[in-house]
């Protein structure tokens, strides 16, 4: 019983139990009064009085057992209501027992049995919220004439939400929401009015004086949050949203983490559901390494891999600066789980070995690589062929010597019709893990993951893009119709690990990126978003790059994709190699540290069928390139 009265000690929760019995006493008069019309008979006067101080003493009781004295006034909600209804209840049915069972020389009209219960739930309840709202005007001020007048799209739980962390804000008043569901117009969520459509939105903020609004819908509603921005930015309104909805509906975000709209909000990705399940069987109390885990994917990887707790955390990259980054980050957040940060070079067998025989992973994320379009076609052609192709066998080599259970490679969608050394290098680099499967000195699977562009990542566009804005411009584009695939960094690091989990080994996973996005339009929105109108920024159209392509492909047009479980993943059937090509594509490749780069490029077509040194010239031609820049304005 310890527990249960400890309340005591504490001079808050003791008035809280005071009010409480004076209010079972008050229910129990009332009980009465209602009964018989505020004219009690004398004789039941007796009787109230006689019962009137075990029923308190019971019922107050009750109210310690339920623990209703362990919460605060201040914060209480619909489950401390629920709570009393239940201890109310137990309380009046162990009433109403007694008086049945004892059969004392009391009367008690039945009415008033009935009667009690209501009325110590409406005094009890009622108490509580009256002294919250009390308590929240004078803390926060809740006042609908004060605080900046702001329009909420968006009238669903995610609006809800955020009205009710809205409610303690002296920066904000909401003045009206919009939804595109017509059902919802007219009716009062927190209070607050749905005053129409979306579309509506000129009008309205003109009506209340308006100059920001706050963006609250769900991730599917990709086209109004566009329009919204739209006619926001049309209307000089700033639009504003929130960092993440699912942290806003769990409670993770508060109204100080309110931000504006950026260019990755209005790109329509929606949520990846995971098998969490799954990934806890193959990840949970596991050693996981990680290459290239400084860089953009590799590192998120990093983060999304310790939500899994495995028992150790290899991070393996050849850049120290970048690992440094990513130890100061992760130590933060690793709680129990071991955290190892190893330099080295993917192509250092020795190195790469030993590694792989000491911490003896169950899973290999690789990520590694040299990326960069551009870099990669001129002085270090070799380098690009080396790094992606040998360093990727060389892991997997000692992956397969470990037994290593999963050998995940992160390639591109650079590598379907390659125009570019970069994406031909992760080609070989499929065919590599594609030829190791199935080994018969080892129980490894190899499983590639194949994607596009990802949202800031390092030689992203998007960067690039608000660099040039935030100096005045121009902004550069390579060509008007040229279109890219993305993905956020997280949702990328997400399908790659749920793609090791269902591969079963030599697939080659290809992530649904949603529909392409042409540059042009995303640098015009992002001149949008920070708030230039027409004029303002210029665009420059300057020609593509070599080894550029004007669309990216997730296919080949000889491959074939089948279903899988996920909605966003699709297996695509290519062309596989075998060990003895394997090995005479290593041969060639040392080779070629002494060759020009003309030569690489010309023999490179001989490895990689699909591979077309020429097509940028031949795209050049067929597009209608201009050689020089053309200075175009926003449309």
């Amino acid at each position: 019983m310890k527990n249960y009265w400890s309340f005591l000690t504490n001079l808050r929760s003791f008035g809280a139990f005071l009010h409480d019995v004076i209010a079972a006493l008050v229910a129990w008069g009332l009980s009465f009064l209602l009964r018989f019309n505020f004219e009690i008979p004398s004789n039941f006067y007796t009787h109230l009085y006689e019962t009137a101080f075990w029923v308190a003493l019971l019922q107050s009781t009750v109210f310690v057992l339920f623990g209703l004295y362990q919460g605060v006034w201040r914060f209480a909600s619909i489950p401390d209501l629920k709570r009393i209804v239940k201890a109310v209840v137990v309380a009046a049915t162990m009433v109403a027992a007694l008086l049945f069972m004892l059969s004392p020389p009391v009367v008690v009209p039945r009415s008033v049995l009935l009667l009690d219960p209501i009325l110590l739930v409406l005094l009890m309840g009622g108490s509580r919220f009256a002294y919250r709202a009390w308590k929240e005007h004078r803390l926060y001020g809740v006042s609908r004439l004060q605080g900046e007048p702001v329009i909420l799209i968006g009238a669903g739980e995610l609006a809800v939400a955020l009205l009710k962390d809205l409610a303690r804000s002296k920066q904000w008043r909401v003045v009206g929401l919009l939804d595109p569901d017509k059902k919802m117009h007219g009716r009062l969520l927190m209070g607050v009015r749905v005053l129409g459509r979306v579309e509506q939105l000129p009008e309205i903020s003109s009506k209340f004086h308006a100059t920001h609004i706050i963006i609250a819908l769900p991730p599917e509603a990709h086209a109004s949050r566009r329009e919204a921005v739209t006619l926001a930015n049309a209307n000089a309104l700033t639009a504003l949203t929130v960092p993440a909805f699912d942290d806003l509906m769990s409670g993770r975000v508060s109204i100080s983490q309110i931000r504006k709209v950026e260019v990755e909000d209005l790109l329509g990705r929606e949520t990846v559901r995971l098998d969490n399940q799954g990934l806890q069987q193959l990840l949970a109390s596991a050693t996981v390494l990680v290459s290239g885990a400084g860089g953009s994917i590799g590192s998120e990887l990093c983060r999304q891999i310790l939500k899994f707790k495995p028992s150790k955390l290899v991070c393996f990259d050849i850049s120290e600066y970048a690992l440094y980054q990513l130890e100061q980050e992760l130590l933060r957040d690793a709680d129990t789980i071991e955290l190892i940060f190893v330099t080295g070079d993917v192509k250092n067998k020795q190195r790469v070995e030993r590694l792989l025989s000491q911490y003896q992973p169950k899973v290999v994320f690789h990520a590694a690589a040299y990326k960069h379009v551009p870099l990669m076609e001129t002085h270090n052609v070799a380098e690009a062929l080396s790094n992606n192709v040998i360093g990727t066998h060389v892991l997997a080599s000692a992956a397969m010597m470990a037994n290593v259970e999963k050998f995940v490679l992160i390639s591109t969608d650079k590598a379907v019709n390659p125009t570019n050394v970069m994406g031909a290098s992760k080609r070989l680099a499929e065919m590599v893990c594609q030829s190791l499967e199935g080994g018969t000195k080892s129980n490894t699977h190899f499983v590639i993951v194949r994607f596009g562009n990802v949202l800031g990542s390092s030689g992203s566009v998007i960067p690039k893009f608000r660099e040039q804005i935030a100096h005045g411009g121009p902004v550069t584009v390579t060509h008007p119709e040229i279109t890219r695939f993305f993905m956020s960094i997280p949702e990328a690091a997400q399908l790659v690990m749920q793609a090791g989990l269902m591969g079963q080994g030599g697939e080659i996973f290809v992530l649904d990126m949603g529909e392409p996005v042409k540059i042009a339009e995303l640098a015009k929105d992002m001149i949008r978003l920070s708030g230039f109108q027409q004029d303002e920024i210029k665009i420059e159209y300057t020609g593509l790059r070599l080894g550029e392509k004007l669309y990216e492909e997730l296919l080949a047009d000889d491959e074939l994709t089948k279903p899988t479980p996920h909605p966003k993943l699709r297996i695509a059937v290519a062309r596989t190699a075998d060990v003895l090509w394997v090995k005479n594509l290593l041969k060639w490749i040392a080779s070629c540290q002494s060759a020009d780069e003309a030569t690489i490029k010309k023999e490179l077509a001989n490895w990689v069928e699909e591979y077309v040194e020429s097509v940028h010239e031949l795209t050049v031609a067929k597009h209608a390139l201009m050689t020089n820049t053309i200075t175009n304005t926003i449309h």
